[in-house]
Protein backbone atom coordinates (compact mmCIF):
# COMPACT_ATOMS: atom_id res chain seq x y z
CA UNK A 1 0.00 0.00 0.00
CA UNK A 2 0.95 3.50 -0.81
CA UNK A 3 1.11 6.02 1.48
CA UNK A 4 2.84 9.20 2.14
CA UNK A 5 3.07 11.55 5.43
CA UNK A 6 3.93 15.12 5.81
CA UNK A 7 5.17 16.98 8.29
CA UNK A 8 7.40 20.24 9.22
CA UNK A 9 5.15 22.96 8.47
CA UNK A 10 4.20 25.56 11.05
CA UNK A 11 4.27 29.36 11.29
CA UNK A 12 7.20 31.17 10.43
CA UNK A 13 7.73 34.82 10.40
CA UNK A 14 8.78 36.57 6.13
CA UNK A 15 12.70 35.72 5.80
CA UNK A 16 12.53 32.42 8.25
CA UNK A 17 12.95 29.01 6.86
CA UNK A 18 11.07 25.18 7.12
CA UNK A 19 12.10 21.94 6.44
CA UNK A 20 9.32 19.62 5.52
CA UNK A 21 9.57 16.04 5.23
CA UNK A 22 7.53 13.33 3.21
CA UNK A 23 8.24 9.84 4.74
CA UNK A 24 7.03 7.34 1.89
CA UNK A 25 5.84 3.55 2.18
CA UNK A 26 4.66 1.20 -0.11
CA UNK A 27 7.36 2.06 -2.92
CA UNK A 28 10.96 3.63 -3.53
CA UNK A 29 12.44 6.06 -4.86
CA UNK A 30 14.34 4.05 -7.00
CA UNK A 31 11.42 3.04 -8.83
CA UNK A 32 9.61 6.69 -8.97
CA UNK A 33 10.01 10.46 -8.62
CA UNK A 34 8.22 12.13 -5.85
CA UNK A 35 6.58 15.85 -6.68
CA UNK A 36 5.78 18.70 -3.45
CA UNK A 37 2.54 20.78 -4.40
CA UNK A 38 1.16 23.52 -2.56
CA UNK A 39 -2.42 25.04 -2.37
CA UNK A 40 -3.21 28.10 -0.83
CA UNK A 41 -7.04 29.17 -0.29
CA UNK A 42 -8.85 30.04 -3.16
CA UNK A 43 -6.52 28.59 -5.24
CA UNK A 44 -5.31 25.34 -7.69
CA UNK A 45 -2.82 23.09 -6.36
CA UNK A 46 0.08 23.66 -8.18
CA UNK A 47 3.59 22.10 -8.60
CA UNK A 48 6.54 23.13 -6.80
CA UNK A 49 9.19 20.66 -7.27
CA UNK A 50 9.54 17.16 -8.14
CA UNK A 51 12.75 14.82 -7.85
CA UNK A 52 13.82 12.11 -9.68
CA UNK A 53 16.55 9.56 -9.21
CA UNK A 54 17.44 8.99 -12.59
CA UNK A 55 17.13 12.56 -13.53
CA UNK A 56 17.82 14.76 -10.31
CA UNK A 57 15.22 17.80 -9.82
CA UNK A 58 12.57 20.06 -11.66
CA UNK A 59 11.56 23.27 -10.78
CA UNK A 60 8.04 23.67 -11.45
CA UNK A 61 7.42 27.11 -10.01
CA UNK A 62 9.59 29.78 -11.28
CA UNK A 63 8.98 31.62 -7.58
CA UNK A 64 10.72 29.64 -5.31
CA UNK A 65 13.86 28.95 -7.61
CA UNK A 66 16.77 29.94 -5.87
CA UNK A 67 14.82 29.71 -2.13
CA UNK A 68 13.63 25.71 -2.12
CA UNK A 69 15.57 22.65 -2.80
CA UNK A 70 13.93 19.53 -2.77
CA UNK A 71 15.92 15.97 -1.52
CA UNK A 72 16.09 12.54 -0.78
CA UNK A 73 17.57 10.29 1.98
CA UNK A 74 16.52 6.58 0.30
CA UNK A 75 17.68 4.80 3.52
CA UNK A 76 15.31 6.98 5.46
CA UNK A 77 12.41 6.91 2.28
CA UNK A 78 12.07 10.42 2.92
CA UNK A 79 11.63 13.56 0.62
CA UNK A 80 12.55 17.11 2.07
CA UNK A 81 11.34 20.36 0.97
CA UNK A 82 14.06 22.85 2.52
CA UNK A 83 12.32 26.37 2.19
CA UNK A 84 14.80 29.67 2.89
CA UNK A 85 13.45 32.60 2.61
CA UNK A 86 9.94 32.40 3.55
CA UNK A 87 7.40 34.74 2.04
CA UNK A 88 3.56 35.08 3.29
CA UNK A 89 2.69 34.37 -0.91
CA UNK A 90 4.21 30.52 0.03
CA UNK A 91 1.64 30.31 2.56
CA UNK A 92 -0.40 27.21 1.97
CA UNK A 93 -0.63 23.63 2.55
CA UNK A 94 1.65 21.29 1.37
CA UNK A 95 1.23 18.19 -0.33
CA UNK A 96 3.72 15.32 -1.53
CA UNK A 97 2.49 12.72 -4.00
CA UNK A 98 4.25 9.82 -6.01
CA UNK A 99 4.72 10.45 -9.64
CA UNK A 100 3.69 7.97 -12.50
CA UNK A 101 7.47 6.59 -12.79
CA UNK A 102 10.76 7.49 -12.09
CA UNK A 103 10.81 10.41 -14.47
CA UNK A 104 9.37 14.15 -13.37
CA UNK A 105 6.06 14.24 -15.47
CA UNK A 106 4.85 17.62 -15.04
CA UNK A 107 3.00 18.86 -12.43
CA UNK A 108 -0.66 18.37 -13.41
CA UNK A 109 -2.28 17.63 -10.02
CA UNK A 110 -4.87 15.81 -11.83
CA UNK A 111 -2.95 12.83 -13.07
CA UNK A 112 -1.41 11.91 -9.44
CA UNK A 113 -2.86 9.45 -7.53
CA UNK A 114 -1.37 8.91 -4.53
CA UNK A 115 -1.35 11.98 -1.73
CA UNK A 116 -0.80 12.25 1.76
CA UNK A 117 -3.03 14.48 4.12
CA UNK A 118 -0.76 18.04 4.07
CA UNK A 119 0.54 20.22 6.04
CA UNK A 120 0.21 23.92 6.79
CA UNK A 121 2.56 26.21 6.03
CA UNK A 122 2.12 29.92 7.17
CA UNK A 123 4.16 33.02 6.73
CA UNK A 124 3.86 36.23 8.65
CA UNK A 125 4.68 39.30 7.18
Amino acid sequence: EVRLVESGGGLVEAGGSLRLSCAASGFTFDSYAVVWFRQAPGKEREGVLCISSRAGTTYYADSVKGRFTISSDNAKNTVYLQMNSLKPEDTAVYYCSRDEGVYCSGSSYEYFDYWGQGTQVTVSS
